[in-house]
């Protein structure tokens, strides 16, 4: 990376952190816009987040990302979150993984894969979202869950591992 491209993402990362939790969502917008990072009109995006990697990542029109959630993309693996989702402090997203190596050393070859959130969700806080997983639209993870599998669309899922606790209705109202 050029000195001039570290100097941006130095003062971009300082700005990032010295604004208030929860004003000047526009500034950060347009600071995560200038990393290639797809930002939707509406988006308030809360103060404390870390974006970590070079993997494509996009948020949706309305949705609020809230204070201290980590992002972790990868090359191979994006991170996309839909439109009038709600995202808790505390929410972490990672991509990455490992696969189980053997007793030399258990962390065997990296992989990482893509996280896909739907249209209308709420991720309680301290939820974490592991790569290869979706979720479907107008579902709400109850806090602190681990997503490690598929949540279907309209439900209400929660634990460590996550799991569907009820369905939802679907009817706008």
């Amino acid at each position: 990376m050029s000195s001039v491209r570290w100097l941006w993402v130095l003062c971009a990362v300082v700005v990032m952190h010295i604004l208030p939790i929860t004003r000047c969502f526009g500034l950060r917008a347009w600071i995560l816009r200038k990393r290639d990072i797809q930002i939707c009109q509406g988006v308030r995006i809360a103060g404390g987040g870390r974006f970590i990697g070079r993997g494509r990542m996009t948020v949706g029109e309305q949705t609020w990302l809230g204070p201290y959630g980590l992002y972790v993309t990868h090359p191979d693996a994006s991170i996309q979150i839909g439109a009038r989702c709600d995202i808790g402090p505390e929410v972490c997203f990672v991509t990455g993984t490992h696969d189980v190596g053997d007793a030399s050393r258990r962390a065997g070859k990296g992989k990482a894969q893509p996280i896909f959130v739907g249209d209308g969700c709420w991720l309680g806080a301290r939820v974490t979202v592991l790569g290869g997983t979706s979720i479907g639209e107008g579902s709400v993870i109850a806090a602190g869950a681990v997503v490690a599998a598929d949540i279907p669309p309209h439900t209400l899922a929660g634990g460590v591992p996550a799991k569907v606790i009820r369905h939802l209705g679907s009817k706008v109202q």
